[in-house]
């Protein structure tokens, strides 16, 4: 029987749960956002919390006891630089599994587990992230001062067309050799 026996040891071994949990709440911390089954969701959602709770206190053997359990030192100097700051005021309750529907394969029951306060689409962050663009036409460097010319002025121009058309029309004298030049001096002097 299985009375008051509430860990899920998820059909593996105790080294391989332990292992494989190790490793989702590394890349829990370091991406913020995952994708796995609902069961491993729930037994990481255990695993992790009390590991951010014990980054609000920054101290060498708080780092040394959550290293113990990640054994990544990318991931516990992000938890503590990043994530701990972030958390500091919320008492519990940091993570957030969002169900997105059963897996096509083998039909598992599948979620996102992620950080609560990293999500800027759920907390309304994204509108002030996003910059404002603008669109823009493509116009000549004359055009655009023949435009705020004619807004200082009040003058009308000519089109963009009727510039560039005059522009072309405007042949430039080829370059004589030197072997011509004194033809063509010779030339002059005799007319």
């Amino acid at each position: 029987m299985r009375h008051s026996r509430t860990i899920n040891h998820l059909s593996r071994t105790s080294s391989h749960r332990k292992a494989m949990l190790s490793n989702m709440a590394a890349s829990l911390i370091l991406h913020k956002r995952i994708t796995t089954t609902t069961a491993k969701a729930k037994a990481l959602r255990t695993y992790v919390e009390p590991l951010i709770t014990k980054a609000k206190e920054d101290s060498t053997h708080s780092r040394r006891v959550v290293f113990s359990y990640l054994k990544d030192k990318t991931a516990v100097s992000e938890l503590f630089r990043d994530i701990s700051p972030k958390v500091g005021e919320r008492p519990g309750g940091y993570t957030r599994i969002l169900k997105t529907g059963n897996r096509l394969g083998d039909n598992a029951e599948m979620c996102m587990l992620e950080l609560v306060d990293f999500n800027e689409a759920m907390l309304g962050h994204a509108e002030t992230a996003k910059t404002k663009t603008t669109r823009r036409r493509r116009s000549s460097k004359k055009s655009e001062g023949a435009v705020s010319e004619k807004a200082t002025t009040g003058k009308t121009e000519k089109p963009v067309n009727a510039v560039k058309a005059e522009n072309e029309q405007k042949t430039v004298e080829p370059v004589k050799n030197e072997e011509e030049t004194p033809a063509a001096d010779k030339a002059a002097e005799g007319k």
